[in-house]
């Protein structure tokens, strides 16, 4: 890899401007869409330069403890739920199809290039590292650029938000530098400018008093090292590596006991023998503990792991204790879950998607991009709500279909439709 990045080309200066900086750019490019961001920076040099900009200060170990069993359970959950979700492009209110005569083709063109975004990755994979970076650290991000191709007219790629930089001094137009890129380069090539309508910036958490995101896992990052801490007192105790008791031998010489020490670390010691021991007074035991699992802090591991759930917006159950739950509650616990943590999460990413790149990157305010799954509840109780609608005439066929993600139904089958539902009319008179 180092060898494609250390080109020779590259260090020439050809092509992309990071080019010129020794990094090659050449697989970055989609239909004349050049990337701009590096990808990995991490790689191409251990020294941060001082700069202008306002980094993301985020400490190094939130990556760490993202891949710890508890909260990579609780990123997962939030993250795969949403990347698995099924979504759909739309006009946006306000719109009809005769104000936009070629939507239907334009909205296949938009999710034909949502689900190729580059030559490397999908939709899903685009969106999962998105949503990894904001759980972390609050920063997600995603770079955009136009292409030359109308039948592809745009192209993404999965930025490290840790290296994204802000600029405090942004004069609101998208067309100036909004975003820098850390490089891990000294020179002139330690940052790339992005301006507002090149990057989607993912914040969770916006504050006032800070141009920067709060991810849960920063959230819980106390909660997560004390719990660490905690478990591994707990494992080498439990594997015997923590002295829990010691042998009381009164009255017995120093030259007695390097002997019988010495023979214990031969013969027994990892032997599985029985020893026999003969001396006048028979040796004591000094335990050190209870010698019950109560040593091992499960009850305080226990409430560290539902503060980790706290943080991140899910029931303790979804991480694995499940001692109070119940069949009533549990279907609770998981819808509240659903609209208060990841439906909240996946609507914030699809308005990203029609801010950012339909309306700033590409200028189609006409469309909007919506996940399918965020309103179901009971499937068979929304059944039953838009069969009433489509029988009172509040919603016609093709307004259901597009609720549920299905095209328009074709001009035939509409009349056969329409023909059926008036014999059913007729019979019922």
């Amino acid at each position: 890899m180092l060898d494609r990045i250390w080109s020779s080309e590259a260090a020439n200066g050809v092509g992309h401007p990071a080019a010129q900086y020794g990094v090659d750019m050449a697989g970055a490019s989609v239909d004349g869409a050049q990337r701009k961001t590096v990808p990995l920076p991490s790689i191409l040099g251990p020294v941060r330069p001082p700069n202008a900009l306002l980094p993301k200060g985020t400490p190094a170990n939130l990556r760490r403890f993202a891949e710890s069993p508890v909260p990579r359970r609780a990123i997962n959950v939030i993250k795969d739920r949403i990347a698995s979700m099924d979504w759909q492009i739309q006009l946006r209110r306000g719109y009809t199809l005769a104000d936009v005569p070629d939507a239907h083709v334009r909205m296949e063109i938009l999710r034909r290039t949502l689900e190729e975004p580059n030559d490397a990755d999908s939709f899903r994979s685009v969106m999962e590292q998105a949503l990894e970076d904001a759980l972390v650290g609050g920063f997600g991000a995603i770079e955009m650029e136009r292409t030359e191709d109308p039948e592809r007219p745009f192209a993404l790629w999965p930025v490290d938000g840790a290296t994204i930089q802000l600029n405090a001094n942004w004069d609101g137009d998208q067309n100036s530098p909004r975003y820098a890129q850390n490089t891990n380069r000294i020179g002139p090539g330690s940052q790339i400018p992005l301006h507002d309508n090149e990057l989607i910036y993912i914040r969770l958490n916006p504050r006032s008093h800070t141009p920067f995101g709060l991810g849960p896992l920063e959230v819980a990052f106390e909660t997560v090292n004390t719990f660490l801490a905690a478990h591994r007192y707990a494992g080498r105790l439990a594997s015997n590596s923590v002295v829990q008791y010691a042998l009381w031998l009164n009255e017995t010489t120093p030259d007695h006991h390097n002997r019988l020490l010495r023979w214990w670390q031969d013969e027994i010691e990892g032997t599985g023998r029985v020893p026999l021991l003969t001396c006048e007074q028979k040796p004591e035991v000094l335990k050190f503990t209870g010698g019950t699992d109560a040593e091992l802090r499960l009850q305080w591991q226990e409430f560290l792991i539902r503060m980790i759930a706290n943080a991140f917006g899910l029931p303790p159950m979804l991480l694995g204790l499940e001692n109070d739950v119940n069949r009533n509650t549990a279907q609770e616990l998981l819808d509240e879950s659903f609209r208060s943590t990841i439906a909240p999460m996946a609507r914030m990413l699809a308005e990203h998607f029609t801010r950012d790149l339909f309306c700033k990157r590409l200028g189609w305010r006409e469309f909007e991009f919506v996940f399918n799954d965020l309103d179901v509840g009971d499937e068979m109780e929304m059944v039953q709500i838009q069969t009433a609608l489509l029988k009172a005439g509040i919603l016609t066929v093709d307004e259901v279909r597009a609720q549920r993600g299905l095209r328009p139904l074709e001009p035939t089958l509409q009349l056969e439709k329409a023909a059926s539902e008036s014999n059913d009319r007729e019979s019922a008179q």
